[in-house]
């Protein structure tokens, strides 16, 4: 959420050279409340304006500057951009992991995924969106190419990067600009409502087990984003916000997909707890290797403060060592635990049923007493999934 924010911020800047304040509080206002009355089905009718509203971004900012950007050849050689360069070869690795796990780590796409009708839906579904982002990103990469070679994204400028789509916008005729910046304000909100339903049913499932009135839990969410706005607004950088984001998915989601496979039902809460934590601080700990034992820049590591363009391997060795420092820390606390569960059933006498699987709550059983028979079932199948050790 403080990423979206900033970045239509920073864009109302770039584009009208306005203060983008008044239209972020105007995005809040709006989607805060259509949001409350019509809930995510509300966030689905967004997102079909939100891709009508790509697909015309992309079509007129592709036929806009065809015809109105000039490109200066002198600048393409002294760019340096078509040539290799090592953090190119290291963004193949970094970004499919990144966005990837990222992608797991955010509740929006699962509750995409429960929403779809049938798995068959679902591969259909993701299967377009990813042809079709595919494409996108492709023409707003080149745009960044664009913005660079015309002279509208100057080369010495390298904190602005990221807006260098939108500095190559800005240098079209103003009308162009118009529309693109209501198409980019209605992209942003269709995002920022998807963000904010969400947040409403991660609080109020995953954190009050739905105990807790809806528009209780609506209420906070709307004290919670004024200090995103806050927040929003002081963040230079909308890359380095999604990074740290993407080194703690990094760490966590391997853990994670493993729990949801049936084959590892022997995977328990605290392999993963451990396990993501313990990605985090490979980490640091890399970063105490790579630095020479300097724990201050270790630790600002874990922010990549340096961003990506050190132009060094700290970025890339805190992308390799988060997800498999995890697996490791995850696997190693499985071991410990399954040692100390099999100590424990020798000195205690019982059965060791660590390795049970567990039988599935929706089997039926017939029997004149089924607390007894649920008894007996929890004893010889380890007890029920999910359970923490």
């Amino acid at each position: 959420m403080v990423a979206e924010l900033s970045a239509l911020q920073q864009i109302v800047n770039v584009l009208t050279g306005l203060n983008g304040l008044p239209a972020v509080i105007v995005q809040c206002t709006i989607t805060t409340i259509y949001t409350s009355l019509g809930g995510f089905k509300v966030s689905f009718v967004t997102d079909n304006i939100q891709g009508a509203m790509v697909i015309g971004l992309i079509i007129m900012g592709v036929i806009s500057v065809g015809v109105e950007t000039s490109v200066d050849r002198s600048l393409i050689d002294q760019s340096g951009f078509l040539e290799p360069s090592l953090l190119g070869w290291q963004l193949i690795y970094i970004l499919p992991v990144a966005i990837l796990t990222n992608d797991f780590f955010l509740s929006g796409f699962w509750m995409r995924t429960f929403a779809a009708r049938t798995d068959k839906d679902l591969w259909i579904g993701v299967s377009l969106a990813s042809f079709f982002v595919c494409i996108i990103l492709i023409l707003v990469g080149v745009g960044g190419l664009l913005a660079a070679w015309s002279g509208a994204w100057p080369l010495d400028d390298a904190e602005n990067g990221y807006l260098s789509f939108f500095l190559l916008l800005g240098q079209l005729p103003a009308w162009v600009v118009g529309v693109v910046l209501v198409m980019v304000i209605s992209l942003s909100t269709a995002a920022f409502d998807s963000l904010q339903c969400a947040i409403i049913s991660t609080g109020s499932n995953d954190l009050f087990r739905n105990k807790l009135n809806i528009w209780v839990i609506r209420g906070l969410v709307v004290v919670l984003i004024v200090p995103v706005v806050i927040v929003a607004l002081k963040s230079p950088d909308i890359l380095q916000i999604f990074l740290i984001s993407d080194l703690v998915s990094a760490s966590v989601v391997p853990c994670l997909v493993i729990g949801l496979s049936d084959r590892f039902y022997w995977w328990r809460g605290f392999d993963f707890v451990v396990g993501g934590l313990g990605g985090i601080f490979t980490i640091f700990l890399f970063g105490l290797v790579y630095y020479n034992g300097d724990a201050n820049l270790a630790g600002k590591l874990i922010l990549l403060e340096n961003g990506l363009y050190a132009e060094d391997w700290s970025a890339f060795g805190a992308f390799v060592a988060a997800p498999i420092g995890g697996l490791m820390w995850g696997f190693g606390a499985c071991g410990v635990r399954l040692a100390t569960l099999f100590i424990l059933s020798r000195v205690n006498g019982h059965r060791f049923d660590a390795l049970d699987r567990p039988i599935p709550h929706t089997q039926s059983i017939e029997s004149s007493d089924d607390r007894e028979v649920e008894g007996v079932l929890e004893q010889t199948s380890g007890g029920k999934a999910g359970k923490f050790f």
